[in-house]
C-alpha cells in the first residue's frame, strides 16, 4: 500500500514556474512507476509525464516545459513546470503504478494549480 501527498500548487502568473511535490509512503518507493496527471474544470483526466527513474514519459502538451525528477531517498517525486499557460490550469495529481502494468493503483488527493494571464 502507498499513500501520496502531493504539495506545491498554487496561483502563479503566465510564464512563470511551479514545483510540484509528491511525498510517497512506503519502503518499496523505488520500484514503482511514478507519474503526474491533470484535470481541468469539465475535462477529464489527462496524463502529464511519467517516470521509473530511467525512463520518462510526457504529454506533447507539456514536453520541453515540464520536467519529472524523483529522490528515492527522500520517497518524493517532483514535476517542475516552467513557462506555464493558462490552459495548464487544473489539479494536479500525483500517481504510482507497479511495472509492466497499465493501471494505475495509488493516486494523492491533488494540488491546485491555478495560471493567471
Amino acid at each position: 500500500q502507498v499513500q501520496l501527498v502531493e504539495s506545491g500548487g498554487g496561483l502563479v502568473q503566465a510564464g512563470g514556474s511551479l514545483r510540484l511535490s509528491c511525498a510517497a509512503s512506503g519502503r518499496t518507493f523505488s520500484s514503482y512507476i511514478m507519474g503526474w496527471f491533470r484535470q481541468a474544470p469539465g475535462k477529464e483526466r489527462e496524463f502529464v509525464a511519467s517516470g521509473s527513474g530511467v525512463i520518462t514519459d510526457y504529454a506533447d502538451s507539456v514536453k520541453g516545459r515540464f520536467t519529472i525528477s524523483r529522490d528515492n531517498a527522500k520517497n518524493t517525486v517532483y514535476l517542475q513546470m516552467n513557462s506555464l499557460k493558462s490552459e495548464d490550469t487544473a489539479v494536479y495529481y500525483c500517481a504510482a503504478k507497479y511495472p509492466l502494468t497499465s493501471t494505475w493503483s495509488y493516486w494523492g488527493q491533488g494540488t491546485q494549480v491555478t495560471v493567471s494571464t
